[in-house]
C-alpha cells in the first residue's frame, strides 16, 4: 500500500485487527525485517509497518532530513490513516522517532528494542576522523584541487565510514549525519507512557548501556537486557522477545 503525504510517497503494510501497533525499522532496513514477528502481532492487533523515506519502498526525500523531519512524517502518516493511541515499537533508528513521538502525541505503550537516542562517548581518535574528513570536503571546493582530492575523499569514505555510510546516497549520507548526532537524553523525561525496553548483551551499534540511561531517564520503564543477542534481540532471540512483549502487552490483545 502507499500513501502520499507532503508529496512524500510512503509504502506500508496492514496485517491484522484489533489495537493498532505500529512497528518502525531501523536505519538500512525496511518493513521486511518486521515480518518474522508478524504471526504474533497480527494474530492480536492491528499491526502497521511503514518504509521510511529513503528505505525500501519509500522514495528517498529530496534533501537531507534530520531526525525531526522524520518524525513529523511518521505523525503526518499516523493522522492520515486515523490510528489513535497506538502502541509503536521502535529498532534503532525507529526507535530514535518512537521517542520523540511519545513525547508529542498520545501513545498507549511503548517499546524500544536496541533502540538509538543516546549520543555515544566520543574519544580523540574520533575527532581526528571527522575534522580530517570536513577539511578534505573544504579542499576539494577549490577548483584546482577539486579533482585531485576527490578520489582521496571517496577513499577516505570507504576506509572510515561506516557501512551504512558507504552505502548511502549523498542525500542519505548527510540524513544519517543529522541523525546519528541527534541526543534525545533530555526529551526521555517526558514520556508519560510505559515503556519496555530490550536490548541485546552483545549489542555493540546500540550496548545495554544506552537501555540503562533510558531507564533511568524514561519515568516507567523496565529495561530487560537479553542473552545471546545482538542488535537484532527479535531476531536473534525471537521466542524470548515474543515472550517478554506479550507479558508486557497482556492487557491489550
Amino acid at each position: 500500500m502507499k500513501v502520499t503525504i507532503n508529496n512524500q510517497i510512503i509504502n506500508y503494510e496492514v496485517n491484522g485487527t484489533g489495537k493498532p501497533v505500529l512497528l518502525l525499522h531501523g536505519w538500512g532496513c525496511n518493513v521486511d525485517i518486521f515480518k518474522p514477528l508478524l504471526p504474533y502481532f497480527e494474530e492480536h492487533f492491528q499491526t502497521y509497518r511503514i518504509d521510511f523515506p529513503g528505505f525500501g519502498k519509500s522514495p528517498e526525500p529530496l534533501k537531507a532530513w534530520n531526525n525531526d523531519d522524520y518524525v513529523v512524517l511518521t505523525r503526518q502518516f499516523i493522522d492520515a490513516l486515523k490510528i489513535e493511541n497506538p502502541i509503536i515499537l521502535g529498532h534503532s533508528f525507529g526507535g530514535r522517532v518512537a521517542i520523540k513521538l511519545a513525547t508529542l502525541i498520545p501513545i498507549h505503550k511503548l517499546i524500544l528494542t536496541g533502540s538509538a537516542g543516546v549520543k555515544p562517548t566520543r574519544y580523540f581518535s574520533y575527532y581526528i576522523k571527522i575534522y580530517s574528513y570536513k577539511l578534505l570536503k573544504q579542499v576539494i571546493k577549490i577548483p584546482f584541487l577539486g579533482k585531485l582530492f576527490q578520489p582521496l575523499q571517496e577513499s577516505y569514505i570507504q576506509n572510515v565510514g561506516s557501512n551504512d555510510y558507504q552505502q548511502a546516497s549523498n542525500v542519505m549520507r548527510h540524513t544519517l549525519s543529522n541523525v546519528v548526532n541527534t541526543d534525545l537524553q533530555n526529551i526521555m523525561p517526558n514520556i508519560n507512557t510505559s515503556t519496555l525496553l530490550l536490548f541485546g548483551e552483545n549489542d555493540t551499534a546500540t550496548p545495554p548501556e544506552y537501555g540503562k540511561k533510558m531507564e533511568k531517564l524514561i519515568p516507567d520503564a523496565g529495561l530487560v537486557v537479553v542473552k545471546n543477542a545482538g542488535h537484532y534481540v527479535f531476531l536473534d532471540q525471537m521466542q524470548q522477545f515474543i515472550t517478554i512483549v506479550d507479558a508486557f502487552l497482556a492487557k491489550d490483545k
